[in-house]
């Protein structure tokens, strides 16, 4: 009966070793690499890492290598499609072109969560604790 449970662990990882993954940390960065280790804290491995910005229908990446990531800092692993990852309907552009862009959005963003974080404290007595990237 055990046997039917499903991996809830980091055990579960075992079948995504050696794929191309998705990784989305608590900062936001989104990373694509080929996941190479884990362990039982779910720190992962990542080879050939790059780092993907976005901005409308553009995206850029900036080469980061062989990444270690600690567990904690990952919100979202997926696997990705080898046969769709190609047909992705945006347009590469170089990443100091987008860079500007992408830090003028991380900008904002912080801005409205700063806004946000001052109304709920003092209209409706939320109290200000967490930090950067505990927004997931």
């Amino acid at each position: 009966m055990d046997s039917l449970i499903p991996f809830t662990t980091s055990g579960s990882l075992v079948d995504c070793v050696d794929r191309k993954m998705l990784v989305v940390l608590r900062d936001g960065r989104k990373l694509h690499g080929v996941l190479r280790s884990y362990d039982q804290f779910a720190n992962l491995v990542l080879e050939d890492t790059v780092e993907r910005i976005y901005h409308g229908k553009a995206f850029a990446e900036h080469w980061h290598g062989l990444f270690l990531i600690r567990g904690e800092n990952v919100v979202l692993l997926g696997e990705i499609d080898l046969d769709q990852e190609d047909d992705v309907p945006l347009q590469q552009v170089d990443y100091s072109v987008l860079d500007p862009y992408h830090k003028r959005d991380i900008a904002q963003k912080k801005a409205r969560e700063d806004f946000k974080s001052k109304v709920l404290y003092e209209q409706k007595g939320f109290c200000k604790e967490g930090g950067e990237g505990d927004g997931y």
